[in-house]
């Protein structure tokens, strides 16, 4: 994997971290660390997993079949 894959994961989960925790959570009734904020990063963290996951899958997929394209 390159890292040219992941830049659209970055330009999502970089400005969710820095709106979330830096401007709407400490603004908000439940400012502070509780389930609220901790639900807020595990989601972002839930979701970085799983665009991680699809795009190795994506790749790897995409690898196996050109390696049995250049076998044929």
């Amino acid at each position: 994997m390159k890292p040219r894959h992941f830049y659209p994961l970055l330009g999502f989960a970089i400005p969710s971290l820095i709106i979330g925790y830096g401007l709407v959570i400490p603004r908000s009734c439940f400012a502070g660390i509780n389930g609220n904020s901790l639900g807020f990063g595990f989601t972002i963290l839930g979701a970085c997993t799983a665009c991680w996951r699809g795009v190795s899958r994506a790749i790897g997929s995409r690898t196996c079949e050109v390696k049995k394209n250049a076998k044929a």
